[in-house]
């Protein structure tokens, strides 16, 4: 199968979610861990400036994380679709994972993920430099786009966009 091009890839930190140490008391795994009140409001504005950005896309993934899904829930509904997909690589990191999802998109095709961090730090400065380590960084509810013009490659996207939560917010 040809690789895709011309795809546009965005970026979604998941909202704010409760307090790990604090969760972790409840004896329940941190997969299940939800996304506070405050973090589901904030998220809900940020989704409307999100959409006044970002028109339409075609794909929505996210992790299978409950912070995450809950997030992508939130950017669902501002959207109006299209339905979640879920993306183990979001919550593995797994690169070659991310790869083979983006290389199945169409041309002109815009995906967005919602994961985590130091997950989509990574993927970031990985595919724009090729290299591997975090350099880029993400905020809770922060959103980034990438784009491709061609192969689908560590080292081959452009940088189009990066935009804090409170940004996000205010556009809403």
């Amino acid at each position: 199968m040809a690789e895709a091009s011309e795809l546009t890839l965005v970026l979604i930190r998941h909202a704010i979610a409760e307090d790990r140490d604090d969760f972790a008391r409840t004896g329940n795994s941190d997969d299940l861990r939800p996304l506070t009140d405050r973090g589901k409001r904030r998220m809900e504005k940020a989704a409307m400036g999100l959409h006044r950005v970002v028109p339409a896309w075609d794909r929505l993934l996210s992790s299978p994380l409950v912070r995450a899904r809950q997030t992508a829930e939130i950017v669902r509904d501002a959207f109006g679709g299209p339905e979640i997909e879920s993306l183990e690589a979001a919550a593995s990191g797994d690169g070659n994972e991310l790869l083979a999802a983006l290389r199945t998109a169409g041309r002109g095709t815009t995906i967005a993920i919602v994961g985590h961090e130091p997950i989509h730090g990574d993927w970031t400065g990985w595919l724009l430099t090729g290299a591997e380590g975090g350099f880029v960084r993400y905020k809770k509810g922060e959103a980034c786009a990438l784009w491709f013009a061609g192969a689908i490659r560590p080292g081959r996207a452009s940088l189009l966009w990066k935009i804090r939560p409170r940004q996000l917010r205010q556009l809403g």
